[in-house]
């Protein structure tokens, strides 16, 4: 059973509703009994990284999350869940769940596009990622294909490795994540139309594998 964890970042019933109509099962749960059992686990979040941790830790979801990840289930990150598995953030200064090395910052301001023009923070709507490494979450996406943004800040690993795709809007960043069982995205494949959901239907399929 895939679990979406809710941990009061929104965006949830959404992200059912795109498995519903690909055909995978799904449950949403604040139960750390109940999510702890999932065979698969997606974190999707917006808002502040600062809130979100503390809803984290007051229901115990942060240990959940923890336990997910070193015992080898799949998991996904989107948005907000791409930002929390860093070490800590800008905003709010926020300390984050830590499974991955590297900070999350803001986009800086002024911000000027390639052609000059003044870019608005949030970067909000749709941008291209273009793949940097091969990945089953990247199958059948094609270079540059657009996906919706919603967010003022972005990741920054530590480690170049983990990065499989990138996203420019005035500076370069990190889009998409990878490394061992921990997946993320910084868009919302939810809200993306045919790319997003085969970014959540290649993940039901590597999470089926294991």
């Amino acid at each position: 059973m895939i679990v979406i964890l809710d941990y009061e970042a929104g965006n949830l019933a959404s992200v059912k509703r795109a498995l519903d109509h690909l055909g995978y099962r799904s449950i949403i749960t604040s139960e750390p009994e109940e999510a702890i059992k999932g065979t698969s686990l997606i974190f999707p979040g917006v808002g502040a990284a600062g809130e979100a941790m503390k809803c984290l830790r007051r229901k115990g979801l942060d240990h959940v999350l923890k336990e997910f990840y070193f015992s080898g289930r799949p998991m996904l990150g989107i948005c907000l869940g791409i930002q929390l598995i860093f070490e800590e953030s800008e905003e709010d200064g926020a300390e984050g769940l830590g499974l991955l090395k590297g900070k999350v910052v803001r986009f800086p301001e002024p911000l000027f596009g390639t052609q000059g023009q003044r870019l608005k923070v949030p970067h909000m709507g749709w941008n291209a990622v273009r793949k940097v490494k091969d990945h089953p979450l990247l199958e059948g996406i094609e270079e540059g294909q657009e996906f919706f943004f919603v967010h003022a800040y972005y990741p920054v690993p530590e480690s170049g490795e983990v990065t499989i795709g990138i996203t420019e809007y005035g500076v370069e960043f990190c889009s998409v994540i990878a490394h061992l069982n921990l997946l993320a995205v910084q868009f919302h494949p939810e809200k993306s139309g045919r790319p997003g959901l085969r970014i959540l239907d290649n993940f039901c399929r590597i999470s089926s594998k294991c």
